[in-house]
Order: C-alpha cells, then sequence, then structure tokens
C-alpha cells in the first residue's frame, strides 16, 4: 500500500522477493495547470511489473478487495489514507509502515519536508507495526540517513526510500526474531501535513532559514513570493553572508549571479524562479523578459 515516489523502490524490492498479490494506492488525480488526470508513481511501477492494482477512494468503506485475500503480510509505505484496523490485522503478521523520520521524531505525512525546513542534518527510516495513533506502532529497526546542505526533498526522497527498501527486507527476513521496541513517548514531534500558506516564504527569516524553506518544499509543493500583485514560485536560492541592512524583503542587487533579496540576517539570492502562467525559467532568462520590470533594485517582495 502506498502512492508516492518514496514507496516505488520498495515495491520493487517487495516484487523482486516475494508474491506481491496485490497493489493498492491513492487514486488517479488531476495534475498541473492543464489538470491532466494522472496516476500515482506507484500505480504506473505496479502495471510496469504486471501487479494487479487497486483504488480505492476511501479505504475505510472499500476494502473488500484487500480483506478477501489471504496474505502474509500487508505494508504501508506512504499511502495518503488512513486504514481502518481490521484491514491492518487481516494478515497473518501485523502490518508494517516503513516511514522516513526516525521515529518517534516526525510523526506525521511531511517528515521529509521538515526535517530539511528546520535545518536537521539527519534524517533516517523506521520500519514499524503499525497502530491506530498515528506513527506511534513498536520499531522494528531504524537507519539514520545524513541531510547535507544540497539535499532538497526529491533528494533525500531518493535516499531514504533505498534504505527503507532494503531495512524493510531485512526485517521480513527476520521477523520471527525481532524484538520490537516500544517508542519514547517523551520524544515525539510532529511533522504535520503542509499548508498552503506555509508555502509563503518570510524574508524576516535568515537567509539559511528561506534557504532551508526553499529546499524543504522542493521539488514540491514548492515556496512562493508575491510581487506586484503577482504570485513568484521560487526553485532556487544560494545564501551570502553579506548584510546590506536594508528592510528584508528588499531587492538589493541584481546580477547574473540572480536576484539579490535583504533577509533579517543575510541576503538570499534567487536563482531559478516562475511566475504565475509562466514557464520555470532560471534568472537570467527570467531577467531578459517578464523580470525586467517586475524585479528591479529597492523593490519590496512579500
Amino acid at each position: 500500500m502506498g502512492s508516492m515516489n518514496f514507496a516505488v523502490p520498495i515495491l520493487e524490492g517487495l516484487n523482486k522477493k516475494y508474491e506481491v498479490a496485490l497493489v493498492v494506492t491513492q487514486p488517479d488525480k488531476p495534475v498541473g495547470r492543464k489538470k491532466i488526470i494522472t496516476p500515482t508513481p506507484v500505480k504506473e511501477k505496479a502495471l510496469e511489473l504486471g501487479l494487479e492494482v487497486f483504488q480505492p477512494n476511501d479505504i475505510k468503506s472499500d476494502h473488500s478487495h484487500i480483506t478477501n485475500l489471504e496474505l502474509d503480510f500487508i505494508i504501508v509505505a506512504a499511502y495518503g489514507q488512513m486504514i481502518p484496523e481490521h484491514v491492518l490485522s487481516h494478515a497473518k503478521y501485523q502490518a508494517i509502515n516503513v516511514h522516513a523520520s526516525l521515529l518517534p521524531k516526525y510523526r506525521g505525512g511531511s517528515p521529509m519536508h521538515r526535517a530539511i525546513q528546520y535545518g536537521d542534518i539527519e534524517s533516517g527510516i523506521t520500519v514499524m507495526y503499525m497502530a491506530m495513533k498515528m506513527d506511534s506502532g513498536d520499531i522494528l529497526a531504524q537507519e539514520p540517513v545524513k541531510i547535507t546542505d544540497e539535499d532538497n526533498v526529491g533528494t533525500l526522497e531518493e535516499k531514504l526510500s533505498v534504505v527503507g527498501r532494503d531495512l524493510l527486507l531485512e526485517v521480513l527476513g527476520d521477523i520471527d526474531d525481532i524484538i520490537p521496541i516500544k517508542q519514547d513517548e517523551t520524544k515525539i514531534t510532529f511533522a504535520r501535513n503542509i499548508k498552503p500558506e506555509e508555502e509563503h516564504l518570510d524574508f524576516k527569516q535568515t537567509a539559511k532559514e528561506v534557504r532551508n524553506h526553499v529546499r524543504g518544499f522542493y521539488p514540491w509543493p514548492l515556496t512562493y513570493f508575491n510581487v506586484d500583485g503577482k504570485k513568484v514560485k521560487v526553485y532556487e536560492v544560494s545564501t551570502s553572508d553579506e548584510n546590506i541592512g536594508r528592510v528584508p524583503g528588499e531587492i538589493v542587487k541584481i546580477d547574473n549571479f540572480g536576484v539579490s533579496v535583504q533577509t533579517a540576517k543575510g541576503i538570499v539570492i534567487i536563482k531559478d524562479l516562475q511566475l504565475q502562467g509562466k514557464n520555470r525559467m532560471g534568472i537570467n532568462d527570467f531577467m531578459n523578459g517578464a523580470g525586467k520590470n517586475l524585479l528591479t533594485i529597492g523593490k519590496l517582495l512579500d
């Protein structure tokens, strides 16, 4: 049971070693400005592998396709719906989850985003039994993964998905010998789902915090700022310790390296962006076109 890219290597690994009876994933959804109906990455991989796919709109009421099967395991990785207890307990063994953090840190739906946004230098994988309280199950295995200064959610997801695949396969091979460990309830933190208003950049933060925000929301859902009533999405920034002493959000310099913006401490240099209704562009192409009059020295970005 999975939907996101994170779950694809896990599905591939399971399929190489075991008989995958069914792949459960989220329904196809409209994507992009043209709202093209698009399957999940897990569905695409499952069909490529010749596996049966089930896409319930609401698994709480539509789950007989699962419970009619005789199963040894139910494996969950970034599925996206709350799964009812009678489904989780249906297989021979308790359902197992592959989670992209070192629990009990970052329970919830956006652990990779929050780890980068908050400037963590380490993330990791937890393989655990599932419980009805979110991400609260007993731990079967964990493995840390370093977060580099160049990582974003996309690169971190790639690293964690491979570690998650390998760690899960180890756990399944040793399942009868593993003694589960209860989570330390005193160390719980949460990675709640991202709200649209959180995508808005705040230049009153430090340059490092702004860059972490951009990295932590790339390649999805992306950050943005407003200028002259227009929304501009931001894909990449760099930073400078230079302080020009202007108002946070003020454009202080424009050159071939990017558009430099004052923050509470340091400068953020915008290098890759997308004006609403337009294509993504590097800063030089953007400034040779729509950006020439939109982004000027002294202008305030909100």
